[in-house]
């Protein structure tokens, strides 16, 4: 992992797109917002980076992934890169009442049809979010915290 600060103290970071990126990510995203006083957003920053790091870790293959971080006037912009090109797909619950029943997973990497689902938890946090295609290749997906 590499790092370098911005001008405001934000963050510029490389990471292996490894299973540890998320936690690395949240634990500087926290330190950066406690010596912003903006710790009052902690908690939806921590599950926003959450999300996008682990998308961009599955997405990413054994390459890397970065992470920017600006403080802004009123909140933070956080962006994660990676080098799929595919854009991040949003499923929005079945409008049915009824919950379809238990089933064993037919095999460990089943999902239960529940990818994408945190996407929503980044739509319901974030003030804004979205995607930007890079060249040659990859995206920045990229969410607006208010304060």
């Amino acid at each position: 992992m590499s790092a370098r600060a911005v001008a405001d103290h934000g963050l510029d970071t490389a990471f292996l797109a490894a299973w540890t990126a998320p936690a690395q990510v949240r634990m500087q995203l926290s330190l950066r917002l406690a010596s912003w006083g903006m710790a009052g957003i902690a908690g939806d920053v921590a599950l926003i980076a959450s999300e996008l790091v682990t998308n961009a870790v599955r997405h990413a293959g054994d390459g890397e992934i970065r992470v920017r971080f600006t403080r802004e006037a009123r909140g933070v912009l956080l962006e994660v890169w990676d080098a799929c090109d595919r854009r991040p797909v949003c499923r929005r619950p079945a409008p049915s009442a009824d919950a379809p029943p238990r089933t064993p997973a037919p095999d460990p990497g089943y999902d239960y049809g529940m990818g994408g689902r945190g996407l929503l938890i980044v739509e319901e946090l974030a003030a804004q979010c979205g995607v930007v295609p890079t060249e040659p290749r990859g995206k920045w997906v990229w969410a607006r915290v208010a304060l």
